[in-house]
């Protein structure tokens, strides 16, 4: 998709995605739905939005979002052609994405207002679809299923490139961000998971 100047024709473009005999079509698969991971459709659904509030994405997410949840100067990237990209490379500091992560687990209210729709985040938070086996995937919103002690907890996380990751703990009303630089990194979530497992999980 970087390879080309229109985000969204490369999407249109994609072909229809066929289940041959040995793989499972999604009306058999757990939550009905095949998952793909595809930074394209996210960037198309940005189109889709702008152009449903008549507004530029970056204005409306300031607008309904940043702004009343006190997050200043994010940073976009934008297509060749100007488009910004809702699928990935927004640029926010660690508290900024405490307080995204803070937001999803007090139901959408932050400061006594109710910023996003109580059903779309409980739906986000919801399994929507099989990814790996110790993951589901929610409406953007990983759902990783992590050993802690005895147990395996089910741990909606925002996951972006280098291990950087947002996870909400909600049996202890807790965020954990961790922000790093392992871009170069093999396997960075790895790295980011067995810090979250075997120091942060055991401490709180």
């Amino acid at each position: 998709m970087y390879l080309i100047e229109d985000w969204v024709q490369f999407y249109l473009d994609l072909p229809v995605q066929g289940f041959p005999a040995w793989m499972t079509k999604p009306a058999d698969a757990p939550h009905g739905r095949s998952f793909r991971y595809c930074t394209a459709g996210v960037t198309t659904l940005g189109e889709v939005i702008q152009g449903a509030v008549d507004e530029p994405l970056p204005a409306y997410a300031q607008r309904r979002l940043f702004g009343p949840l006190g997050i200043e100067k994010p940073e976009w990237q934008f297509s060749p052609l100007g488009l910004a990209q809702a699928g990935g490379g927004l640029g926010l500091r660690t508290r900024d994405l405490w307080k995204l992560g803070q937001l999803y687990l007090d139901e959408g209210r932050a400061n006594g207002t109710q910023v996003v729709p109580r059903d779309w985040v409980r739906a986000s938070l919801s399994a929507q679809a099989t990814a790996r086996e110790e993951a589901d995937y929610g409406y953007l919103w990983w759902l990783m299923k992590v050993p802690v002690g005895d147990k395996v907890l089910t741990l909606p996380a925002m996951a972006g490139t280098g291990g950087n990751v947002v996870f909400l703990v909600p049996e202890k009303h807790a965020v954990i961000v961790v922000t790093t630089t392992n871009y170069n990194e093999r396997q960075p979530h790895l790295i980011t998971l067995k810090l979250i497992t075997q120091e942060l999980l055991p401490a709180l």
